[in-house]
């Protein structure tokens, strides 16, 4: 159809502004008025409020006022929400404490917002907060999820006895239980994910802005999904009436799910416009983020996995603790429950397969969805067990995972999922051959020879993506729908607009869908403009989150296209005297197939609008809309190979290869997909060997910096190879199957199923710094 379509490596449009440096976010955004917010918040992780004095803050220069959690509440403002309801075993629901978007009563972790200055500057308002006194009266804290659920740990929530949120099981127990019973061989493994945040390039900020003479609210945020903000923000929290309120997220610098959920800023932002009469904007320091964004992971599981006498595997049972943080965030519930323990099946064919959440509260930051969100918890669980299994039992780890590879489609796992096409032996046999696997041994005994220890690590993933159906998901627990939306409007002079209820943060949507449109009409895709994330300008929509904008937000699109395609199909034909099943597009030009009639698309659609000559009883114009709703999610899938070397006197390890074997159905554009996978795998080999949370006893966040908190710098990542096998989805048009998120779920296993191969002990938690791995040597050393 053209070489900008489906399939071209085509630069990205939206980087003409972002590499010159015109890109528009939210904190550059100016409007008349406006004056900037510093938020007070708790220095301590537990505390009783016992009184705010404000007084001394309020004669300041430049403060207009001090608002406090009494005074939001009192005016109306709704509690922050979790909008996934999840059930315990037992029947009963889960235990929701209260959110308050400013503290009421009690502060429950450090950096907790307690007060709002608004001040004619910014530095006016933060010099203003340090002047606002708070009496605490501190209470114990807990941050660890195991103890927050011993006896005589420190109580969250009234709502919430012994700290449990919930306790919810999926799977067939007796089942379960009855192969591990006849079970030749068992793997038993405790594994910890670690805490991490999230650390997008853009900090969060808002800018709310009530106008009193059309009684109407504008808060420009960093959102992923602006309508759910919109629609979270007025139905529940009382902020504004829905038709009377615009959300616009403009460029968005990274979100990684941080991005997905509505805060306590954005709340007070908008509120505190209308309370002071002034357009209000916040901007998040790095130091807020750390102590306010929603970190991601913290679980800590014990896994076991059942084997027969040939080395297959009868059966999986997991019993994992998620620590939650201090408070329920927006998808909080579905991370540990239906987004993780629904994949453990991975890419095996395991008979039966029982798991247990228990969710609990602690005094830390609260925890939601970060890239995967709930998948590379349960990829690290299963590829960890997996490798484990095949060292115990002496088998080679790729021969074992051929012979439980899932080969027959559809395949119903014991975990919900229906996986509905796939490849695995393929991407394992095209990781092996670009890993040279054959050759390890003689790169192992080369490395000795050096005096370093080299290790060959595997993990073959799978992810649910496109989350959906909405009936699916909302008997689940889920409160919204999970669709997408699309607008098509063809111009008269047959430029294209659309219109879309995926956000684009990073993932270069004004690219992919454009090559959609190129694909399908033949146009350049500078004659296509993308438009999202304003309410006020596309009429619905579910955001970007889980690898969704392909399988979702792009096949609305191709369901808005069959239909303009259909209507200038017979515009074209009723002017070339042809009948509709005759004409065919392609290549900027609407013809009668096996003949030289033709039109120009522009003539087309310019006939469209003039409506000099149109077929009887059709509506003049050329613009179609669409809801798109899956029939079910997307699994991609695939195999990565780490190969590391460490360094025996100081634990240093170094990834001197990596490939990425990915199957993401079908590819839009390889080199967006590359990057995509890049980005995760940094982000995954970040998690494994670097980054961390770790919060004192008190609740003091230790790692509150980039001081403290490693992250991956260019020399820590290898080059990689990344490389891709198609099984194209077969529920969605595009067969799309999504690649944002592979690379974060899929690369954490594979490194450290190298560094345990390298150094001889499997005894090895996340971050594997250079202390653990030496600490790890010396106990294979002591045991010798």
């Amino acid at each position: 159809m053209g070489i900008e379509g489906i399939g071209a490596r085509v630069l990205r449009k939206e980087d003409r502004r972002f590499i010159t440096g015109r890109g528009r976010y939210t904190d550059d955004m100016v409007v008349p008025g406006m004056k900037y917010a510093a938020f007070v918040r708790s220095p301590h992780a537990h505390a009783t409020i016992r009184g705010i004095d404000a007084s001394a803050a309020r004669e300041m220069p430049g403060v207009i006022d001090v608002l406090d959690g009494e005074q939001l509440t009192g005016d109306g403002i709704g509690n922050l929400i979790c909008g996934w309801a999840v059930t315990s075993k037992d029947g009963t629901g889960m235990k929701m404490g209260a959110w308050p978007a400013l503290a009421v009563g009690t502060v429950r972790h450090v950096g907790q917002a307690v007060a709002v200055v608004v001040a004619e500057t910014r530095a006016q308002a933060r010099d203003a907060a340090e002047a606002v006194e708070v009496d605490y009266a501190v209470l114990d804290a807990v941050v660890d999820g195991a103890k927050a659920l011993e006896a005589g740990a420190p109580q969250l929530h009234p709502e919430a006895e012994g700290n449990l949120c919930f306790d919810w099981e999926l799977g067939d127990k007796a089942a379960t239980e009855a192969a591990f019973a006849k079970a030749a061989h068992v793997t038993r493994l405790d594994i910890v994910n670690n805490r991490l945040v999230p650390n997008a390039m853009e900090p969060r900020a808002a800018l709310g802005q009530y106008d009193p003479a059309d009684d109407h609210y504008t808060v420009w945020t960093t959102s992923q999904n602006p309508h759910v903000a919109r629609l979270v923000m007025s139905a529940f929290y009382n902020v504004a009436p829905e038709h009377k309120l615009r959300v616009i997220a403009p460029d968005v610098g990274g979100g990684f799910g941080s991005k997905i959920y509505i805060y306590p800023e954005e709340i007070v932002c908008l509120w505190a416009s209308k309370r002071t009469g002034v357009p209000v904007k916040w901007t998040s320091d790095r130091s807020e983020a750390f102590l306010t964004d929603a970190h991601g992971r913290d679980h800590q599981t014990k896994a076991e996995l059942a084997t027969d006498e040939n080395g297959k595997i009868t059966a999986l049972r997991v019993d994992t603790i998620a620590n939650l943080g201090a408070y329920m965030s927006l998808f909080s519930s579905a991370t540990p429950t239906y987004l993780y323990a629904t994949l453990l099946s991975g890419q095996y064919d395991i008979p039966a397969i029982y798991a247990n959440v228990k969710a609990v509260y602690t005094n830390t930051v609260p925890v939601d969805a970060y890239r995967g969100a709930g998948r590379p918890e349960a990829t690290y669980v299963v590829e960890r067990l997996v490798e484990t299994a095949a060292r115990e039992l002496k088998q080679s780890p790729a021969e074992f995972r051929r012979k439980n590879f899932i080969t027959a489609f559809p395949h119903q796992t014991p975990v919900i999922m229906n996986y509905d096409t796939g490849d695995f032996n393929a991407s394992l046999e095209a990781g092996m051959k670009a890993a040279d696997v054959a050759g390890f041994e003689g790169r192992r005994a080369e490395a000795k020879a050096k005096g370093k220890l080299r290790g060959l690590g595997m993990s073959c993933y799978i992810e649910a993506c496109g989350i959906a159906p909405s009936k699916a998901v909302g008997s689940l627990g889920a409160g919204v729908g999970l669709w997408e939306s699309a607008e098509v409007r063809v111009n008269p002079v047959g430029t294209i607009e659309i219109l879309t209820g995926s956000h684009s943060h990073g993932q270069g949507h004004e690219t992919t869908f454009a090559q959609l449109v190129s694909q399908r009409l033949g146009l350049p895709v500078d004659n296509v403009q993308v438009i999202h994330g304003d309410t006020d300008k596309v009429q619905f929509g579910m955001g970007t989150y889980g690898s969704r904008s392909g399988a979702v937000g792009m096949s609305a699109i191709a369901k808005a296209l069959d239909k303009v395609e259909a209507k200038a199909k017979k515009i074209a034909a009723h002017l070339l005297e042809a009948a509709d099943e005759d004409i065919v597009i392609e290549g900027g030009e609407v013809k009668v197939a096996g003949t030289d009639r033709k039109l120009a698309w522009h003539e087309v659609a310019l006939g469209a609008y003039t409506g000099h000559n149109l077929p009887d009883g059709m509506e003049p114009g050329l613009k179609e809309g669409a809801f798109y709703d899956p029939q079910n999610f997307t699994f991609p899938a695939g195999c990565y190979i780490c190969e590391v070397e460490v360094d025996p006197e100081t634990g240093k390890t170094e990834i001197v290869q990596f490939v990425a074997a990915d199957d993401f159905g079908t590819v839009v554009n390889p080199m967006i997909v590359e990057g995509q996978v890049h980005g995760g795998l940094a982000q995954g080999i970040g998690q494994a060997l670097l980054e961390g949370v770790h919060y004192d006893d008190s609740g003091q966040l230790v790692t509150a910096s980039y001081n403290d908190y490693a992250m991956p710098r260019a020399w820590d990542l290898p080059m990689f190879q990344v490389l891709t096998t198609e099984t194209p989805c077969t529920t969605n048009p595009l067969g799309i199957k999504g690649c944002g998120e592979a690379g974060a779920i899929g690369s954490p296993p594979a490194v450290i199923n190298a560094i345990t191969d390298a150094i001889g002990n499997n005894a090895l938690s996340m971050p594997a710094t250079p202390e653990k791995v030496w600490r790890a040597l010396n106990a294979v050393a002591a045991k010798a």
